[in-house]
């Protein structure tokens, strides 16, 4: 009787074909040792061993003798690799000692090349952090799913659970959304969102010691940064934005309108003047094309424009831009 192939395998396993075999050894007494080379599992982990009077059979132990052994091994390598780490743990005490901190001995640039993996880095960065503050266009808010914001609102809580502070910056078109107001009511502590006509791409900053960015557009893959000098800038670029931003959470201010022109409207005029097309107006703006296009339509009407470039003409000619600021 002839063993089935045999495929390759780690040197510690018995796999299904050899576990056969050495179940037909037991059953049989013995196994020709063509089976046995056959199929070298069984004897690579001493369950067959030569007959001492047929040359050509190979003869099972006992598995309670089997057993034992393989158990023994095990055991052994388990202490080989205890004995290992307190080695490594010896070698690296010292240098551990009087060596630099965590923070510091970690990448100064890390790129995370899966949401999954992303997800993970900023969990690690918040376990024990006490500050938060975070960027979050429009663009950020359309894709997340309310089912895959939930392990950020566990992490946000902890933070806040234990005594830290939160600091978002939106877009003033999410002043309204509801995603956001539940989010928000879920949220008990030192948390608060403001909002700006236009924000820069979505930022991450840790204990102003570690800061995410985007690494791609379609934001699958995002830049670690641990680098004094530039989590340093990022968050004092933050720090800036926040006190030129209106409050949304917990108490919303009104946008103050100057002369009948909202402060939206103002922030159009301005993307206009500079030349820029519709498109570019609605994505720096955090609106869709159509919404851009009505509000441009009021401003013109606003303004008695006929066409795009007397827009442009009477909006500097009304200086609402000068009044705003």
């Amino acid at each position: 009787m002839t063993s089935p192939a045999h495929a390759e395998h780690g040197a510690e396993e018995l796999c299904a074909t050899g576990a056969a075999l050495y179940e037909r050894a037991l059953r049989e007494g013995r196994v020709t040792a063509l089976d046995a080379r056959a199929v070298p599992c069984p004897a690579d982990l001493g369950l067959l061993h030569p007959s001492v009077d047929d040359q050509d059979a190979w003869e099972p132990v006992a598995p309670h003798v089997g057993l034992h052994r393989l158990l023994r091994a095990s055991a052994d390598r388990i202490a080989d690799e205890r004995r290992r780490e307190e080695r490594l743990a010896g070698v690296f005490a010292p240098l551990l000692a009087d060596g630099p901190d965590d923070a510091r001995t970690a990448p100064a640039l890390t790129l995370h090349t899966t949401r999954e993996h992303i997800g993970q880095a900023i969990d690690e960065a918040m376990t024990d952090a006490s500050e938060l503050l975070a960027i979050q266009p429009r663009s950020t808010y359309v894709r997340a799913a309310p089912v895959s914001d939930e392990p950020a609102i566990r992490r946000d809580q902890a933070l806040l659970s234990r005594g830290g502070r939160i600091r978002v910056l939106y877009q003033h078109t999410l002043r309204h959304a509801p995603g956001i107001a539940a989010r928000y009511e879920r949220l008990h502590g030192d948390v608060e969102a403001r909002g700006l006509d236009e924000v820069t791409d979505r930022l991450i900053v840790v204990d102003r010691a570690v800061a995410f960015v985007p690494a791609r557009a379609d934001r699958a893959t995002a830049l670690e940064m641990r680098h004094p000098a530039i989590v340093g800038y990022l968050a004092t670029t933050f720090d800036r934005l926040w006190r030129l931003a209106t409050p949304m959470y917990p108490e919303t201010v009104p946008q103050p309108s100057v002369d009948g022109i909202t402060p939206r409207q103002r922030a159009i005029a301005e993307l206009l003047v500079e030349g820029h097309t519709d498109a570019v107006v609605a994505d720096r703006l955090g609106m869709n094309i159509r919404t851009a296009r009505v509000h441009i339509a009021k401003l013109a009407a606003l303004l008695g424009s006929r066409s795009r470039a007397q827009l442009g003409y009477l909006i500097g000619r009304s200086g609402i831009l000068d009044r705003a600021r």
